[in-house]
């Protein structure tokens, strides 16, 4: 592991509602395998999407969203926190916090737009907020087709400001066999910018590169 990787030790990661829980849901378990300590923030909204589109079930508070994920997760107790909608003491909500970078997945129109014109409705927007104010890692991945043009403006607004737009738009040059696959590649995607090992999915060249090491 390198001095990079070995540094992010936190991450804090937000689901809102757009369609795509299993990226973050799958984001979190990769998170907590590494070893990370993780700060959950859910949308209402993303409530309703886990629901819709996974069989798990998250209750209505967030301690009890912080056992179920943390049960789901195999995390160690205390490795995953749960902070409320409006907790403006937890760490994302100020650039005194802890310097942790920031993944929205799935990131909804709705969110990129609070972001892109300051808004801090909610914990995760003022997370969002903090996290370009104060320079840190900020990761959006929206999932949404087609994209308008207040969208497109939205996410160009913010790639100026210093975030990475990774759309859930995976590759098939790793010839997926299920829907996991493409979920990794997704997910692999979002560890590399974190500076995080990963072996979900190989890096592009590297079979090419050790067939030329060992010819």
């Amino acid at each position: 592991m390198t001095n990079d990787q070995a540094r992010v030790s936190t991450v804090n990661l937000a689901f809102t509602g757009a369609s795509g829980a299993q990226y973050g849901l799958r984001l979190l378990r990769c998170l907590v395998s590494a070893g990370c300590r993780v700060n959950v923030m859910i949308s209402r909204a993303a409530q309703v999407v886990i629901a819709t589109e996974t069989d798990l079930k998250l209750p209505g508070t967030p301690p009890a969203m912080q056992d179920t994920l943390s049960a789901y997760a195999s995390a160690e107790p205390g490795q995953v926190l749960v902070f409320g909608r409006e907790d403006w003491f937890a760490p994302p909500a100020s650039g005194s916090g802890e310097r942790a970078p920031l993944v929205i997945c799935p990131c909804s129109t709705g969110t990129l737009s609070a972001l892109a014109t300051g808004a801090s409705n909610n914990l995760i927007e003022r997370a969002g907020d903090v996290a370009l104010k104060e320079r840190r890692p900020l990761i959006l991945v929206p999932r949404e087709a087609p994209f308008s043009e207040v969208h497109l403006e939205n996410m160009l607004k913010l790639t100026r400001m210093g975030a990475v737009i990774m759309p859930a738009s995976p590759g098939f040059y790793h010839k997926p066999q299920s829907v996991g696959d493409l979920v990794d590649f997704i997910v692999a995607r979002i560890l590399d910018h974190l500076n995080l090992p990963q072996d979900l999915m190989p890096r592009w060249g590297e079979a090419h590169a050790e067939d030329k090491r060992n010819s």
